[in-house]
Order: structure tokens, then C-alpha cells, then sequence
């Protein structure tokens, strides 16, 4: 199973594009900051997320509050950038204002 839930602020967003296919594509990036427990012991964890979003989604979420500064948790699975990197993006496929 390929998912991924993240509560995070959006720190950084691309001008809406398109994809040689036609489809809206939204460049994001996610800051991520929490307090987990691994092997007893607590533990400080940030982080910088790539992720993109596509489709309506992309379109229906620039007036919708998706903006710099916004928390949200994104929720979507992990893929290549592209075929030939090796580097990970996250898709995200439902957006939430928190």
C-alpha cells in the first residue's frame, strides 16, 4: 500500500501549469513539523515535502484558501518525480483546511 497523510504548512507554491496532456498541474511545498516516539525516545522530526497536485483538484484549489502560510493535511501516495529520477513527490488527492 502507497499512502501518505501529512499535516503540514504550505510554504511554497508554483504558478498553475498545464501538462502536455492538458491537465492542471499545482507545484507544492509542504513543511512538516511534530514530536514522534521511535524506540522509546522522542524525537523532533521537520521536514520539506515536494508534492503536486492535479486534475480539479489543482484548479479548485487556488481560490479555495490553499495559499502560503496555510496548515492543511494532504493526503496521497509517493511516485517518482519522473521516470528517470529517483527522487519522491507526493500526489496529493484530498486537500483539508486545519
Amino acid at each position: 500500500m502507497n499512502k501518505l497523510v501529512l499535516q503540514a504548512e504550505v510554504v511554497q507554491i508554483e504558478p498553475l501549469r498545464y501538462t502536455p496532456a492538458g491537465i492542471p498541474l499545482l507545484s507544492v511545498v509542504l513543511r512538516h513539523v511534530s514530536e514522534q516516539v521511535e524506540a522509546g525516545m522522542k524525537r523532533k522530526v521537520e521536514c520539506e515535502v515536494n508534492a503536486v497536485v492535479l486534475g480539479d483538484l489543482a484548479k479548485n484549489n487556488i481560490p479555495q484558501g490553499l495559499e502560503i502560510g496555510s496548515h492543511i493535511q494532504a493526503s496521497g501516495f509517493l511516485a517518482k518525480r519522473s521516470l528517470k529520477s529517483t527522487q519522491l513527490v507526493m500526489h496529493i488527492n484530498h486537500i483539508v483546511s486545519i
